[in-house]
């Protein structure tokens, strides 16, 4: 049962994550979470920091959907200008925008990984459809309304993670994971 809330990895920030720790573990594609993931949950818009950060996953050929449960006002507002495709009420972690995303790449589920913030959404709906995932830190330790209650619930979920993985810890980078 806990493997269902078991991510793949364990960053403390998507942009600490270089393209070519993707590209070693054969990913040539990141389903990637928005809100307190790419960018902060209350900012409008796309950060310089994100703009650098797809663009080098741009120039390693690694395709980047943002797959998101925000309406698509904020979604697309927040992506205008980056021209990375973005999936809105995504629903995550049922699968239709899981599902949509796969339709819009030409890869085997092992070439795609999904980054986010949250166990319940972004963690549950990869392992859901078989992906790898990375869990990273929240942006921002505050969160809109209707994530509140989902933190509390998965802070629980994923100290019982950690105490059953022990290998289950914070890293720096991908990388970080390969050295013992």
């Amino acid at each position: 049962m806990l493997s269902l809330f078991k991510p793949t990895y364990m960053v403390e920030s998507v942009y600490n994550i270089e393209p070519s720790e993707f590209i070693k573990r054969g990913k040539k594609v990141v389903f990637a979470d928005l809100d307190n993931t790419l960018i902060a949950w209350n900012h409008p818009k796309a950060t310089q920091e994100l703009i650098n950060w797809l663009d080098q996953l741009n120039d390693f050929g690694i395709q980047v959907i943002v797959l998101s449960n925000n309406n698509k006002d904020r979604v697309e507002k927040a992506v205008a200008h980056t021209g990375v495709t973005h999936i809105p009420s995504a629903f995550k972690p049922c699968k239709k925008g899981f599902e949509k995303a796969f339709s819009l790449v030409n890869q085997p589920k092992e070439n795609i990984i999904m980054v986010g913030d949250q166990v319940i959404t972004d963690i549950v709906g990869a392992n859901r459809f078989k992906i790898d995932s990375v869990l990273v830190k929240p942006i921002l330790a505050s969160d809109a309304w209707n994530t509140k209650f989902n933190r509390l619930i998965e802070y629980n979920i994923l100290k019982l993670v950690v105490k059953y993985n022990p290998d289950m810890e914070w890293k720096d980078s991908l990388d970080d994971h390969l050295k013992k």
